[in-house]
């Protein structure tokens, strides 16, 4: 199988080089593509100098443009499968492996690895895991499916989904809306349990103030997706 890992990276440039570098010492069976999402920092000038395989945007997508932007990389190229790795430092690649196993053994669609199955690890802030448990309760009330961690990036997809994602992606914090688009529409989606780290270096790009502004778009946009597919 071609295996790609998708980095979305902005002003990342304390952190880049240790994701990498996990990535070639933990799944060395993995492809990897940065996608730098314009960043104002030496990202960039990390990534050339070290050889990385990266593509710059041109304007700051976001991490929705970003992420469909690896989604289109994978679409054109080929590859069997697809997973997103955080330029944070916070996800860890040596659960790749066994995300992939588990993509392949439960025939899902896709696979997200899940910090509060387990609990072992960093576990997040408290009002971010109040916010998770929120979309947890939301998506099982519109779906019917418990996902204990919906707000996590790091996620494995078939090629069915990154042809999905290729073509529509959300631009804004995608994560828990790709869930349930996934679901609504006949994908089995699976969790399996993994030791994320707090974040190596930077700030985070979702303040406080920023995350009720999260929780109210993201939920107005999960509902849209459940009508939208209602309705067709």
């Amino acid at each position: 199988m071609k295996k790609l890992i998708i980095i979305p990276a902005y002003n990342e440039e304390s952190n880049i080089e240790g994701t990498v570098e996990a990535i070639l010492r933990d799944a060395p069976d993995f492809d990897y593509i940065i996608i730098n999402d314009c960043s104002t920092d030496n990202t960039r000038e990390v990534c050339q100098r070290r050889g990385y395989r990266m593509l710059s945007l041109p304007i700051n997508l976001g991490i929705g443009g970003a992420v469909q932007t690896g989604y289109l990389y994978a679409q054109q190229y080929g590859y069997d499968l697809a997973v997103q790795i955080d330029g944070d430092g916070q996800h860890n690649p040596a659960f790749l492996s066994r995300m992939s196993e588990t993509l392949e053994r439960t025939k899902s669609q896709m696979v997200i690895g899940s910090r509060f199955i387990e609990k072992e690890g960093f576990q997040s802030s408290f009002a971010r895991r109040i916010g998770i448990k929120y979309f947890t309760w939301l998506i099982k009330l519109l779906t019917g499916h418990l996902i204990t961690d919906a707000t996590s990036g790091l996620r494995m997809v078939d090629r069915s989904l990154i042809e999905r994602f290729a073509e529509s992606y959300p631009d804004d914090y995608p994560e828990p809306e790709t869930v349930v688009d996934a679901l609504n529409n006949g994908f089995k989606v699976t969790e399996l349990p993994v030791i994320m780290n707090e974040r190596q270096g930077g700030v985070s790009s979702i303040s406080t103030r920023k995350s009720i502004y999260y929780m109210i778009k993201v939920s107005l946009a999960i509902l849209f997706v459940k009508l939208r597919g209602k309705m067709r």
